[in-house]
């Protein structure tokens, strides 16, 4: 079956989620990846949303966080108090999904705003539950889009902290960030490329990259979607 670079993105990102692990969700591509973990090799995935939906097993994806399907298929439902409260930020979740607006090479978000902050060009959705799932998931995995746009060399506003001084938090941070192009992975506090996608030239993950990015020398490429985890994810996209 042919695919799409976002089919792989979804694809690498759902294959890194182990069954029966906590994932804290958050909606778009994260949510698409997860579920699809759930739906493939993974149907023991705990998937916990902001809004207080734990075990949710959407069959379709959810719109948002407070998309029904999530609370009729949850196993139990929680307040937004203990879900961070109780559940984040002692570190009791596995992973934590995110997206991003912006990244710099160390796993720094921003989601806020670009531009100033005073007088931003462009006002982002805000950090949302991301600050909290970035510093106290025991792991973090980053999914987005590789341009110039995103990853930038330095971010307008950090809404959530990457592989910096993380003496007070409880999580690792992100541990990896997957793109339509391939897989970064951190070396000495920076994201280098250490996969690449089939069909993509690493000149072209370069290319995408607003920092000087560097390459593993032991690159590996990507195994491609097959023919299960594409039905899967067509059939959760609708």
């Amino acid at each position: 079956m042919t695919y799409t670079t976002d089919e792989m993105m979804t694809v690498a990102a759902a294959r890194v989620l182990r069954d029966g692990a906590s994932c804290f969700v958050g909606i778009g591509l994260p949510s698409t990846a997860a579920n699809l973990a759930r739906a493939t090799h993974a149907p023991d995935l705990v998937l916990i949303y902001e809004s207080g939906c734990i075990g949710a097993k959407p069959d379709r994806l959810p719109l948002s966080i407070g998309d029904g399907i999530l609370a009729e298929t949850a196993d139990s439902l929680v307040s937004v108090p203990e879900i961070f409260n109780y559940w984040l930020q002692p570190g009791r979740i596995d992973v934590g999904f995110l997206g991003a607006a912006q990244l710099d090479k160390h796993g720094n978000i921003n989601t806020t705003v670009i531009g100033d902050y005073a007088d931003p060009k462009v006002r982002l959705p805000g950090a949302g539950g991301a600050p909290e799932i970035a510093a106290s998931c025991k792991e973090v995995v980053i999914i987005v889009r590789q341009s110039k746009r995103t990853f930038i060399d330095k971010l307008d506003f950090v809404t959530s902290v990457g592989l910096g001084d993380r003496s007070t938090f409880t999580g690792s941070g992100p541990q990896m960030i997957i793109t339509d192009l391939g897989v970064l992975r951190p070396v000495d506090s920076e994201f280098t490329l250490t996969q690449i996608h089939p069909g993509v030239e690493v000149s072209q993950a370069i290319e995408a990259t607003g920092w000087e990015l560097k390459v593993s020398p032991s690159l590996t490429e990507t195994p491609p979607p097959t023919d299960s985890e594409l039905t899967a994810l067509r059939k959760l996209a609708g």
